[in-house]
């Protein structure tokens, strides 16, 4: 009887720990800073990415911040899942050619990873995509929604993807952005316009199928606690303050703590930011529920010396290569599925 009881408790004790047992997906953004190639483009302002430019940018230069990169990307996520991100946001991609070379490079072309990217109207002739993993999310649809301002027709900025798919064969809408800069005496009212944007796009989601999972992520060129995100995205703090069709971001109580993602005049900021819907909270209806959100801030990662030392490590000072990474770090935020 004794063994038998023994047999039952070590069979109980098994089943606890398969169910404690998650399936972790790693969903991140990456600022990477200025992927050029080396050829000239008449149509955008990228002069200074050539072999004669400002920055003699060469083709190994080219090879070196691709190497760099994508030793970063690969070690995204890779601490919960050996597959590493699942999903990789980027910003400030030249094209579609540059993101290419990016998933070929190093380890990262034994993934098998495939990308969602359009061309954006930036002057700078930068844009976002999207980088994931075919086997874990499948890709159904995707879709760009430009900047607009009312009254001004001049401004050529970046536009925002939206992706959506299944993930773990639970519904996942991405929008990667990357909002306009703080050039300029009055910027604030740009990054507002595209947070109305997207915060539209978000609700239109969310009306259309409740139990979705929005991910809205991106360089919003503000921290979480700015009007863009705290107002118009009305992207709150707490967990708990999130009520049915509102937003989480998950970057906020990190940027509190003194982290960020990228630094300016010895300030931390945390432009690279996750916000997050109520469906993906414990109480919301999705299956794929938010575990945690982290910056990736490996000591690698920082400038060791020189006047910006503890800074991001990025490709360029000046005209001087460094070869860095950039001068953003990535952010991630973790889901497990609840089966």
């Amino acid at each position: 009887m004794k063994k038998y009881l023994l047999i039952c408790l070590a069979l109980l004790s098994l089943a606890g720990f398969a169910q404690n047992q998650k399936e972790i997906y790693p969903i991140a953004f990456y600022n990477v800073e200025n992927l050029f190639d080396t050829k000239r483009d008449t149509n955008i302002e990228d002069e200074d990415f050539t072999p004669s430019g400002r920055n003699a940018w060469t083709d190994d230069k080219y090879k070196k911040k691709l190497k760099n990169l994508a030793y970063v990307i690969d070690l995204l996520g890779k601490e919960t899942n050996p597959s590493g991100a699942v999903i990789i946001g980027v910003a400030e991609v030249e094209n579609r050619k540059v993101i290419e070379d990016l998933i070929s490079t190093g380890d990262l072309a034994s993934r098998k990873y495939k990308i969602v990217h359009q061309d954006s109207p930036d002057a700078r002739g930068i844009d976002v995509g999207l980088i994931y993993n075919p086997s874990l999310f499948k890709v159904t649809s995707y879709k760009i929604y430009p900047f607009t301002l009312p009254g001004a027709n001049d401004i050529r900025t970046r536009d925002i993807l939206v992706v959506s798919g299944l993930l773990a064969g639970q519904p996942l809408n991405v929008l990667v952005n990357h909002w306009p800069s703080r050039r300029g005496d009055n910027s604030s009212p740009l990054r507002e316009r595209a947070a109305a944007i997207c915060k539209h796009i978000s609700d239109s989601i969310y009306k259309a199928t409740p139990t979705a999972g929005i991910v809205i992520m991106g360089d919003m060129n503000d921290d979480p606690k700015d009007k863009s995100t705290r107002i118009v995205l009305n992207a709150k703090k707490n967990q708990e303050e999130v009520q049915k069709g509102e937003l989480y971001n998950t970057m906020w109580k990190i940027h509190e703590s003194g982290t960020g993602t990228l630094c300016y005049k010895d300030q931390w900021n945390l432009f690279d930011q996750i916000i997050i819907s109520q469906s993906l909270l414990s109480k919301g209806k999705s299956k794929l529920n938010f575990e945690k959100a982290e910056v990736f801030n490996k000591d690698f990662l920082f400038q060791k010396s020189g006047k910006y030392k503890g800074y991001p490590l990025r490709t360029f000072s000046g005209n001087t290569f460094l070869n860095g990474y950039s001068d953003h770090f990535p952010t991630l935020i973790y889901l497990s599925l609840n089966k």
